[in-house]
């Protein structure tokens, strides 16, 4: 998908952001990346149950394209390939760890 650079009123920022971002599953792909710094497809799978594996294989190449993570290919046969994000990717923690500090309140508020 071509991204495109927002040029207009207040607001814009935020979406030029959520571009990258948006979906179920970009953001808990790079949460793990951030926790674990490298995961193999199978590792993610695992940790995202309800995704399903065609989902999660195109928000990777979706990720990827956009620069934000880096696919490394360590061996053809079998095919072994982790995960790690770039220095893009990284510049999201913040956004990142600001949205998994607000679930875990909002997680807390309502369990109580």
């Amino acid at each position: 998908m071509q991204r495109r650079a927002y040029d207009c009123q207040a607001g814009c920022p935020v979406e030029s952001t959520l571009q990258f971002i948006s979906g179920k599953w970009k953001s808990v792909i790079l949460y793990h990346l951030l926790e674990e710094k490298v995961c193999h497809f199978g590792q993610l799978k695992r940790d995202m149950k309800d995704c399903s594996t065609r989902m999660l294989a195109l928000q990777l190449v979706e990720l990827e394209k956009d620069n934000l993570i880096q696919k490394n290919i360590y061996s053809k046969e079998p095919l072994r390939t982790d995960y790690t994000l770039t220095e893009l990717g990284l510049t999201l923690e913040p956004v990142i760890r600001a949205m998994s500090d607000w679930g875990d309140k909002y997680n807390q508020l309502n369990n109580d």
